[in-house]
């Protein structure tokens, strides 16, 4: 594993699905004075990290999809985070989730989630619109979701949205995994693999409405300030949650610690139903 102080890192997603973690993992490397080369389609961006002009640099991928979407982007940096993976509950078919992580097996540290950890009789059946789910006993990393894929190998178009989901971090993780372990006479890198839960906290990216919050966002924006859910509702929903600037961390400190490569590493803060947010922030 590199142990990385100070040079240049490539972060993709900073204008994707997951914009949301990779603009604070963007400001928490530039804030350590390390430069940062960041792919992303989002103009604003500039202007947001304005102040650190002479570390940040733009790249555009047209499609992530694509062999060899990252060969130009990449050159010449020394650690890459790979954040550009979607998280949505509106996929038809599964693979529009499962096939867009597969640029990942060329870098260190993966975005994976929690959801590649636990299938729903692990950690409750996630609800596809109000996040609802119920823990069901305790998670490790040498757990794998292995049902949520079975279900969309059987149902396709019909399985839940949240199987489709699951499925496409699990896979995409195993992928990644199983490309280390077949080549590691040939790379000279290992890989880190983060698997945060639902991540919730402030906003860098642009939004212009409610609807175009990024999805885990989106749930706490329903739950919280539509006053939409019963209060039978707001006691009962149970889910794993962490803080966006903890699960960037965990992205700086895997690509700074040695001991961290070969690993995965849950990155959770603490179960809550949505009560105890409406408490905190009464409207």
């Amino acid at each position: 594993m590199y142990a990385i102080r100070s040079s240049q890192h490539g972060i993709s997603g900073a204008g994707a699905y997951t914009v949301f973690i990779a603009l604070w993992l963007v400001q928490d490397l530039l804030e350590r004075g390390y430069s940062v080369r960041a792919e992303s389609k989002a103009a604003h961006i500039r202007s947001l990290f304005k102040a650190y002009a002479d570390k940040l640099e733009i790249v555009e991928v047209l499609d992530i999809t694509q062999p060899g979407a990252f060969n130009v982007a990449v050159q010449g940096v020394d650690a890459i985070a790979h954040t550009a993976s979607p998280f949505h509950f509106s996929a038809d078919d599964p693979n529009e989730l499962i096939g867009p992580p597969g640029p990942q097996l060329q870098h260190i540290t993966v975005l994976s989630s929690g959801a590649a950890v636990a299938g729903s009789s692990d950690h409750g059946e996630l609800h596809e619109r109000t996040g609802s789910s119920t823990m069901h006993g305790e998670l490790h990393e040498r757990m794998w979701n292995e049902e949520s894929a079975a279900e969309v190998h059987e149902r396709g178009r019909t399985a839940s949205q949240s199987a489709k989901y699951r499925a496409s971090k699990a896979l995409a993780e195993k992928g990644t995994w199983d490309f280390v372990e077949q080549h590691k006479s040939e790379i000279s890198w290992d890989l880190v693999a983060l698997n945060p839960p639902i991540v919730f906290d402030p906003i860098l990216h642009e939004v212009a409405s409610p609807a175009a919050l990024n999805s885990s966002v989106a749930l706490f924006y329903e739950a919280i300030l539509t006053q939409k859910k019963t209060p039978e509702e707001l006691a009962k929903v149970q889910v794993s949650w962490n803080d966006v600037h903890n699960v960037s961390l965990g992205h700086v400190r895997a690509l700074e610690v040695p001991a961290a490569g070969g690993q995965r590493f849950i990155l959770t803060a603490s179960v809550f139903i949505w009560q105890d947010w409406c408490t905190c922030f009464p409207v």
